[in-house]
């Protein structure tokens, strides 16, 4: 595990204080019966951003406590073991590429908002069912942009977008030729596709050639962290099942075959969190970010993939009902998956980056 300082252990310690009392897979199943396109509790969303959750990453200077991806990382992953429906990845994401590539201009305006939860922000890339930042299509003439946009996460509750162009990242407030279509997918959540018709945009010209990957790097170990607390959540949810669930007048927890599986359960959850802090810490120091993003990644895709189907079937036919949580677990964690690269995308890009 990392070494934290005193300041990322009290961080973490209010946010998981506050996700355990305030922010229970209750709240999640409230947002879900409410039914609403935006998909999080807006009041819940303004007591993170009052305790600073959302300028984690914001230098100072601009309303921001700067604390780095280490910090912020901590705070999501407490958030996944409650499955919290907020747009704090989101923003978190969508503030990074400002960070990078944002003029002195642009970040005046913009980072003070979203670090104070004024503004909800997201990433939109892919334009397709898969993520392919190589496949982009949307253009951009005389200061307006024209294309579409797939499977955007928090989009009806974003009042800006940053779109990944031919050319590079751009800032779109949402309006005048910004058109969303609700796309359901199976963890109820907010997910939209996006069709732009000449909105204006305002293009982050700082941060070179390697914006867009340097920003999906930190999407992917952002979610690798909300990833990493789901699958901690699954794992102690389980092991507490197996302790007080009686079959054959046994404990579940007392058959060896089922000591094992959590055996191997526990090993692999130690090596997603190996992977995750990695990728962490490899955004705060500048050193080997693009590959450590992908192995936290990867990694994240294949332990809560293993994690969340042995959880349902640790559990029995229960697991498959809606009284019981688990289940929400595994939903979330199959869109997670696919949200900036698939197992396989991965492998790939990893090879491709070591020069194979």
């Amino acid at each position: 595990m990392a070494v934290l300082n005193e300041e990322q252990e009290m961080l973490r310690d209010m946010a998981r204080e506050w996700a355990t009392n305030e922010s229970p897979v209750t709240e999640f199943r409230k947002v879900r019966g409410a039914g609403e396109p935006r998909a999080y509790s807006a009041d819940a969303y303004a007591t993170m951003a009052q305790m600073g959750w959302a300028g984690i990453i914001v230098p100072e200077a601009h309303g921001g406590s700067d604390f780095g991806f280490m910090s912020a990382g901590l705070v999501v992953e407490e958030l996944g073991k409650t499955l919290t429906a907020s747009p704090l990845v989101a923003t978190t994401i969508a503030a990074s590429a400002i960070v990078l590539g944002g003029s002195e201009e642009q970040k005046a305006k913009w980072l003070p908002r979203l670090a104070s939860g004024e503004t909800v922000a997201t990433l939109a890339v892919d334009e397709g069912a898969q993520h392919d930042p190589s496949a982009i299509e949307t253009s951009v003439s005389g200061g307006k942009l024209t294309g579409k946009k797939a499977f955007v996460h928090e989009a009806h509750g974003a009042d800006l977008f940053v779109v990944a162009a031919k050319d590079g990242l751009y800032l779109v407030e949402k309006g005048d030729g910004v058109a969303l279509t609700t796309r359901k997918l199976t963890d109820q959540r907010s997910h939209a596709d996006i069709a732009f018709d000449g909105a204006a945009a305002d293009r982050l010209a700082n941060g070179g050639d390697s914006l867009l990957d340097d920003v999906l790097a930190r999407a992917q170990v952002v979610t690798a962290a909300e990833m990493l607390g789901m699958a901690q959540a699954v794992f102690d949810t389980t092991l507490d099942y197996l302790k007080q669930r009686v079959q054959f007048n046994q404990v579940l927890a007392t058959f060896q075959a089922l000591q094992h599986r959590m055996a191997d359960l526990f090993a692999d959850l130690a090596q997603m969190r190996s992977a995750v802090e990695a990728g962490l810490q490899a955004v705060d120091s500048g050193f080997g970010v693009g590959r450590a993003a992908i192995i936290a990644k990867a990694e994240a895709n294949r332990v809560l993939h293993v994690i969340s189907n042995q959880g349902i079937q640790l559990h029995g036919g229960i697991g498959m009902t809606d009284e019981y949580d688990v289940g929400f677990y595994l939903k979330r964690a199959r869109v997670l998956e696919a949200s900036w690269g698939s197992s396989s995308y991965l492998k790939d890009r990893f090879a491709k980056l070591s020069g194979y």
